[in-house]
């Protein structure tokens, strides 16, 4: 089922990943990263094949995908492809704000970590794509 409008073609950021279930993924998405889901494609079975969700703030793109010949495994950085996603947050008081959501959400994070003149925040969705915030120290 499509919905009529995609929000922004020209959006700054458009990404595709492959998740086990596409249906859990995008939930994860919503309730976690604030997402809005502007597509869903099904399979003739009524499985979930695709959905395709808008960060209205940023313009960002992120397409969910269910592949028939998926194995399964969990996401990992250590094999040839994505490492991971990182997004720009404003500040460290923005990093502390996002800690305290991802904690109201039960989301594991590994707080907030130094490097040079980088905070950042490190956590997974339901495949285990790594996922990190990120601000310049102030």
């Amino acid at each position: 089922e499509y919905i009529d409008v995609i929000p922004d073609r020209e959006a700054i950021a458009r990404y595709g990943l492959t998740v086990r279930d596409v249906h859990r993924s995008a939930g994860w998405y919503i309730r976690v990263l604030g997402m809005t889901k502007v597509l869903e494609r099904l399979k003739p079975d009524g499985v979930h094949a695709e959905a395709l969700l808008s960060h209205l703030g940023s313009g960002m793109l992120i397409g969910l995908i269910s592949h028939e010949g998926n194995d399964g495994a969990p996401f990992s950085e250590f094999r040839t492809g994505l490492d991971h996603l990182e997004f720009g947050v404003a500040s460290r008081a923005e990093l502390d704000a996002w800690i305290a959501h991802l904690d109201q959400h039960g989301v594991a994070h590994s707080g907030i970590k130094e490097r040079g003149s980088s905070l950042i925040v490190t956590l997974r969705d339901p495949d285990n794509i790594q996922l990190e915030l990120y601000a310049l120290a102030d």
